[in-house]
């Protein structure tokens, strides 16, 4: 009898889930080998199923000769040890998403031919072979491990799951198993799409690469919230039921080159439903069927109308993978639903359509010459609008009319097709009110989704015009209860000021509804918000913000990092000088009551001028032209020399 709590009775709970999971298992302790053994390895050393294999590949691929299948075994197999561990596994996913090349001599040729051997069916995940191997032996160069439970695909290792006692802590998986197995046995992870580590009430899922931060749980099975008894039914359901983890296989993993190499990204929880939620609502708007794959244009009357089509709002809390969940929801498209689909990327800042070009493209996304993907200026936008790309990447205010243009004049039409779809990253800023009208006029029968941090307002009726209501919802308290984002507290400080202006967004609005505003009116902005910039950078109103950030910063019970937003590079340079200014006086107070203090509180307050006086601080700002003389105009020096 095994203890309900142990390891063992968490693993015979896991092997009876995947069986109503209509998987096969078997314990393969005492495994046998040879051609007659229990899984048909010849060593301990082998990981892919090679009989299960061939069985899967014969069944996938009737009209191929055995050369075919031969050779697509081989390759799938072969010795990829000279590899890091992330090439290795992004060969091996390459294959097993898209097939094997290989080179048959047909009857009546005379040279060889190409053809592609499927290795997995995406559509129809009963055509596959689905079998979970517990205490699996496997052998390395130098050492022999045994894994808790290998779940294989065709034969092919995919799910690597370790399991640990209930009173165990998790992070044990992690630090003492399965570093180790990724250092004494790491061709088993060539294949894998995912590791689970779970104690039965904790359970997470991370990638190949993945540290042990980037390990998270799944809440959710599905999109209605259904979630399991415990963790691990959750993860197992949510993950491993065969239509799941073919989902996740094939539309939700990213390779992503970067400084520190190439790095695996697997779909988290929220990131997976939310696009499937999305790729749901376009199949609505298109009128598809789950089997439809028939390109927008001929699909008549199936179209929902001839003008622009909402898709809805993506709303995910700033910091869970946002810009990611885009790269999965286009590729997804591109990959089941077939057509000539483009992707219009917008968003409001130079920074902001950065980021998101280097995700697209650093993770294999977008492949056409930057030049010839991101739009320069407004009528560069033009030009490749009319013309035939996957990915487009533009910042909204670029949806402007020529200064030339007669008042009134409507935004030029540029493309009448059906299958653009319009992807806004923070959707309901500002500047999509005023250039809604213009991307409607330019693209009027594409179809709109917003992908925004933050929920929309009250008030904002243009955004739900243009994108419509939410598609999916990941809110601040979710991401922090998933340990995606570290809690924010606000606490309201001296406050000095009171908004008497009940108008002042509207006309803030006014003022900056023409985005490329010219010198003239730069001015009137000046003029007409100086009353206001004058009390809030007020000098009696700053210091006493200033003393308090000390003071605060000091006393909040702990010890870290902090930043300090103001209005402009000048007042943050003025505010540099302020907090310096009483960093030292509160330093100076400290070492003088050192000097009578009592001998008990001697350590603490060592402790606290040690800190202050290790403590670094800087101005860091963004460059512009002239920014040197505009603040030497206000007395102050520049920010490149005030660091420190």
């Amino acid at each position: 009898m095994t203890h309900p709590d142990s390891e063992a009775a968490l693993e015979s709970a896991t092997l009876d889930l995947f069986v109503r999971l209509k998987w096969q298992t078997a314990n393969c302790y005492d495994e046998t080998f040879g051609p007659g053994g229990t899984l048909g390895r010849e060593t301990p050393a082998e990981v892919v199923l090679a009989r299960r294999l061939r069985a899967a590949l014969e069944k996938l691929n009737p009209d191929l000769p055995p050369e075919a299948i031969a050779q697509a075994i081989e390759e799938l197999a072969r010795d990829r040890s000279l590899m890091s561990a992330a090439q290795a596994n992004r060969e091996v996913y390459r294959l097993l998403k898209d097939g094997v090349r290989v080179k048959v001599k047909g009857e009546d040729r005379d040279a060889d031919a190409d053809e592609t051997v499927r290795v997995m069916d995406w559509e129809s995940p009963e055509n596959n072979d689905f079998f979970l191997a517990s205490q699996l032996w496997v052998s390395g160069e130098m050492y022999k491990r045994r894994a808790d439970l290998v779940g294989f695909a065709n034969g092919l290792p995919l799910v690597f799951v370790e399991l640990k006692a209930s009173h165990r802590q998790l992070k044990a998986a992690f630090e003492d198993n399965l570093r180790d197995y990724k250092n004494t046995i790491p061709h088993i992870f060539w294949y894998n799409v995912f590791i689970v580590l779970s104690n039965g009430s904790q359970s997470v899922i991370g990638s190949l690469t993945a540290k042990w931060e980037h390990f998270v749980e799944w809440k959710k099975i599905n999109s209605e919230g259904e979630e399991g008894v415990i963790s691990l039914e959750t993860m197992v359901r949510g993950t491993c039921a065969p239509a799941r983890l073919l989902d996740l296989a094939e539309n939700f993993v990213l390779f992503k080159e970067g400084k520190g190499g190439l790095t695996k990204l697997v779909a988290k929880n929220h990131q997976y439903l939310g696009v499937n939620n999305s790729i749901a609502a376009v199949r609505r708007l298109y009128s598809l069927s789950p089997g439809e794959t028939r390109p927008p244009e001929q699909r008549g009357e199936g179209r929902a109308g001839v003008r622009a089509g909402r898709l809805g709002v993506f709303w995910h809390t700033q910091g869970s993978g946002k810009s990611f969940s885009m790269v999965f929801f286009s590729q997804k498209i591109l990959r089941k639903l077939p057509g000539n689909w483009t992707f219009l990327v917008i968003t409001d800042r130079d920074d902001l359509d950065d980021q998101i070009y280097k995700n697209f493209a650093d993770t294999g996304a977008v492949t056409e010459p930057e030049g010839s993907v991101r739009a320069a200026d407004g009528g560069h936008l033009q030009q490749l609008l009319r013309e035939d790309h996957r990915f487009l990447f533009t910042l909204i205010q670029k949806f402007h009319n020529r200064r030339d243009d007669p008042p009134g004049r409507l935004y030029p039409k540029l493309s009448d097709r059906a299958d653009i779809i319009v992807m806004a990253d923070e959707a309901h800023r500002s500047q999509y009110d005023t250039f809604a009208l213009n991307m409607r006029n330019a693209l009027p029968r594409a179809a709109f989704i917003g992908f925004t941090g933050t929920p929309l307002m009250v008030g904002e009726e243009k955004t739900r015009e243009v994108f419509g209501d939410y598609v999916s919802i990941y809110n601040f308290r979710q991401s922090v209860e998933d340990n995606a984002t570290v809690p924010l507290y606000y606490e309201n400080r001296i406050p000095e000021l009171q908004l008497v202006n009940p108008d002042l967004n509207a006309d803030i609005s006014r003022v900056l509804e023409d985005a490329e505003l010219d010198e003239a009116q730069e001015t009137a902005v000046e003029r007409e918000f100086a009353r206001e910039y004058q009390l809030i950078t007020r000098d009696d109103r700053l210091e006493k913000i200033a003393e308090d950030l000390v003071l605060h910063f000091l006393g909040r019970g702990q010890r870290g990092k902090a930043m300090v937003v103001s209005i402009d590079k000048a007042t943050a340079v003025r505010m540099y000088d302020k907090v310096r200014k009483y960093w030292q006086m509160q330093l100076a107070y400290l070492r003088a009551e050192l000097e009578t203090c009592d001998p008990a509180e001697r350590d603490d307050l060592q402790d606290k001028i040690a800190y202050m006086e290790e403590t670094d601080m800087a101005v860091v700002v963004s460059q512009s032209q002239n920014e040197v003389e505009d603040i030497k105009k206000k007395g102050l020096t520049s920010p490149h020399t005030a660091s420190g």
